[in-house]
């Protein structure tokens, strides 16, 4: 059948802005896909984002990754619109090692890296070959050392970069502790059997482990909060807008704050600490 001219134009601009609607809904979803690792960082999701988000009219779902590589992949690739696991160091360098463009918008408040033993109940009681274990990717293996020396336990060559320290760069180790790298999410899994573990946040809670259980727990620098990243094409679209502002609204400071939960025991960002406080 032919079609004549005023038809086939009428065709083509219907199908133009068909796909533009498509392209549109593409880049700016109604439906929000967070990635988080296991631990109360789906949770914060849910609870005190997710809502008013939800006013705004959008969908969000959780989706839970079981390691610290899938999410940063997954958002990158498109799988998921924002991710919300990690912090600030670890973020810029996986995405400088894998080359991808993925970007930090907020930061949010965070349970610390703790000191965890079932064998032992003061740091001072760790002696001569007992075993620590800790998490073995380069960005939290440093951060662990760190945490040690602010114990006392080691000193880290005074040469070299702190932020890129690794086992060997133990200059001092006085009580002769043995130091064991092992994948974070396997960390509470070796408190049976080793004297203690370094265990972030979000692990030690995914494992029952309450943060007031810990032998010691680590002050959080700044670049050491965890932060919702996005892809940094979608950092000025409208959907992160709305995501940035629903970390930043009341209703979400008063999720945080309230003294039941779990959240209340996490350190907040500084952008949060200099807010008004929200009473709950």
């Amino acid at each position: 059948m032919m079609l004549t001219k005023s038809v086939r134009v009428a065709l083509f601009v219907g199908l133009f802005a068909l796909g533009s609607q498509l392209a549109q809904a593409n880049s700016d979803p109604k439906t929000i896909v967070f990635g988080v690792a296991p631990g109360p960082y789906g949770d914060m999701v849910k609870q005190a984002i997710k809502p008013e988000l939800v006013k705004k009219g959008y969908t969000v779902e959780v989706r839970e990754f079981s390691d610290y590589v899938q999410p940063n992949m997954a958002l990158a690739n498109g799988s998921i619109d924002a991710n919300l696991f990690q912090h600030t160091l670890y973020l810029e360098k996986f995405a400088a090692d894998k080359n991808l463009k993925v970007s930090k918008l907020i930061t949010v408040p965070t349970a610390s890296m703790g000191f965890y033993s079932h064998k032992i109940t003061a740091i001072n009681q760790l002696k001569q070959g007992d075993i620590i274990t800790l998490s073995n990717d380069p960005t939290n293996l440093a951060r662990g050392l760190r945490f040690l020396e602010k114990l006392g336990l080691i000193k880290i060559k005074a040469n070299i970069d702190p932020t890129k320290a690794s086992e060997r760069d133990i200059d001092q180790n006085p009580r002769g502790l043995v130091f064991k790298p092992l994948e974070a999410a396997q960390l509470p899994r070796t408190l049976d059997s080793a004297s203690g573990a370094l265990v972030n946040g979000n692990f030690a809670i995914a494992a029952g482990l309450k943060m007031s259980s810990a032998l010691a727990l680590e002050t959080l620098d700044e670049n050491l909060k965890n932060v919702i990243a996005v892809r940094t094409d979608d950092v000025d679209k409208p959907f992160v807008k709305d995501i940035k502002a629903a970390v930043e609204s009341p209703a979400y400071a008063e999720v945080i704050n309230q003294p039941s939960s779990m959240f209340s025991q996490f350190q907040k960002p500084e952008w949060m600490q200099a807010a008004p406080q929200v009473k709950p």
